[in-house]
């Protein structure tokens, strides 16, 4: 990396971060450090609470990445926020076995509860809820995950005592 990358780094997230990011460099054969790009993302992400197009660009230029590398990583996953989302994100698995074991039952009822669509955030900026994929959790299905913790064999009721636990 080159000098002016690592400013442009450290300008936009704190050093302990740059220290975490260049740990995960540190697995890599130096010609391989592009490998770090997702914990690069999250990291960063994890201080901004969501990436833009200038935090993508000096991981890149960080990583020795051409940006559109970095941009197809981070628009692949899921997990990776382009957006402000309110202090609680649910997403709901649509994915064909969530759908055949009642996914959009669900989310009807979130849309409902919450009272907005997917892709929305609630007024009292609570809750957004959006549809992804699949969440890997076939075998419980239906399923949501609210923030970083999952919620399996989901029905109405326990979707109301979910809720109830975020603030």
């Amino acid at each position: 990396m080159s000098e002016n990358s690592a400013k442009i780094l450290t300008q936009l997230i704190s050093k302990d971060r740059i220290s975490e990011i260049d740990q995960w460099i540190a697995k890599y054969p130096d010609d391989q450090k592009q490998s770090a790009v997702m914990s690069a993302l999250r990291i960063v992400q994890e201080q901004h609470k969501f990436l833009t197009q200038e935090l993508m660009d000096a991981v890149a230029e960080y990583l020795d990445m051409p940006p559109i590398a970095v941009y197809e990583v981070a628009t692949f996953y899921t997990m990776y926020e382009h957006k402000a989302h309110a202090r609680h994100l649910i997403n709901v698995c649509t994915n064909i076995s969530c759908k055949l074991r009642g996914s959009q039952d669900i989310v009807n009822y979130l849309e409902d509860k919450l009272h907005i669509k997917m892709g929305e955030a609630t007024s009292d900026g609570r809750f957004t809820l959006r549809s992804v994929e699949c969440l890997g959790a076939c075998v419980n299905a239906p399923m949501m995950q609210v923030d970083k913790k999952y919620h399996e064999n989901l029905d109405h009721e326990k979707i109301d005592r979910i809720l109830d636990e975020y603030k």
